[in-house]
């Protein structure tokens, strides 16, 4: 197989992979040679629409004559049908979460170690300039040493989104496992640091079909002893989104940067006043796309490899059971 100009299939006739993820893909070299769907005349309207050549309901016809895969179907979905392109030598770019259970997700990534194959998760808000800003100032020792973090998440699911996502209990459904994860990939990334425990409650403000939580605030202690707080919804239509980080020398604050678009400010606040930090606005999935493609190459590493799928999945697992237990919950990695 060629890794030259990469040939894709994309599992699951997605709107992120129709709005974001297939445009990356053709933007930094590969082609989009095949979409599957488990709804036959979905997948051929989604191949007409989209100038994809061929269209499938086959696993086995999806994965002939590619060299990489982008899963983004449903989350029950994600394992076994990563495991079905890694045993067939293809590389991997998974949507998150990995899977529904840390299980599953080791699984998945001894998988590919074993095949030799890139493995990648889709954590897109690594790639956007103003978390590379925050987490290059931290590293600098701009803000001294970092003692807390805030990251508010809440948006509002739009109605075309307002699907599986809020009320297929099946499909790991809910706000933690589709944005909380998240959250918990961009703390690991902005902090170079790891989670230890979560508390965490969650809401049911309507959105979601029972026992679908639609909101979610909480707090993980990190290895440094950093204390990170977070709050995401599906059921807010008007807040800002943002990420804080404060420090014993200064506080950085970044604004309107908890989304796909690259856009968002980083201000730095210390002794001497405000300061707006330099942002590297760039596509977020292009450049996830650019470093896989490089990755396929032998050339550096995903943005966000397979372990860092688990690690960012096994916050969520971990603020889901402090929810249902009303207690701390240990973030267990399983490593």
């Amino acid at each position: 197989m060629s890794t030259t100009a990469p040939r894709w299939a994309l599992i699951g006739a997605s709107t992120i992979a129709r709005e974001w993820v297939m445009p990356a893909i053709r933007a930094t070299g590969g082609s989009v040679e095949v979409v599957m769907s488990a709804d036959r005349d979905r997948a051929v309207a989604y191949a007409r629409e989209h100038a994809v050549p061929r269209a499938t309901t086959s696993m086995d016809e999806a994965l002939a004559d590619v060299d990489a895969v982008y899963v983004s179907t449903t989350n029950e979905l994600h394992h076994p049908q990563a495991l079905a392109a890694i045993a067939a030598g293809r590389h991997l770019l998974c949507e998150k979460p990995l899977a529904l259970t840390l299980a599953d997700a080791r699984e998945m990534v001894a998988a590919a170690q074993r095949a030799g194959v890139v493995m990648a998760t889709n954590h897109h808000l690594r790639n956007a300039g103003t978390h590379r800003a925050l987490r290059d100032a931290i590293a600098q020792g701009r803000i001294g040493r970092p003692l807390f973090a805030r990251v508010f998440h809440a948006v509002y699911l739009p109605p075309h989104l307002q699907g599986w996502r809020i009320r297929d209990p099946k499909t790991g459904a809910g706000v933690v496992m589709d944005i909380t994860v998240h959250d918990a990939d961009t703390l690991r990334f902005v902090l170079d640091d790891e989670p230890e425990a979560v508390t965490a409650m969650v809401q049911h403000a309507g959105m979601g079909a029972p026992g679908i939580e639609d909101g979610v605030m909480g707090v993980a202690r990190f290895r440094s002893g950093l204390l990170a707080q977070f709050h995401d919804a599906f059921t807010t239509r008007y807040p800002r989104t943002g990420f804080e980080v404060h420090g014993t020398e200064g506080s950085l604050i970044g604004l309107d940067c908890m989304t796909q678009r690259p856009v968002g400010t980083v201000t730095l606040r210390n002794d001497s006043g405000e300061h707006d930090l330099h942002v590297d606005h760039v596509n977020l999935y292009e450049r996830a796309l650019s470093n896989f493609h490089a990755a396929l190459r032998g050339e550096g590493a995903p943005s966000a490899t397979g372990e860092d799928g688990v690690r960012s999945m096994a916050l969520a697992l971990a603020a889901l059971e402090s929810a249902r237990t009303g207690r701390e919950a240990a973030v267990n990695t399983g490593a």
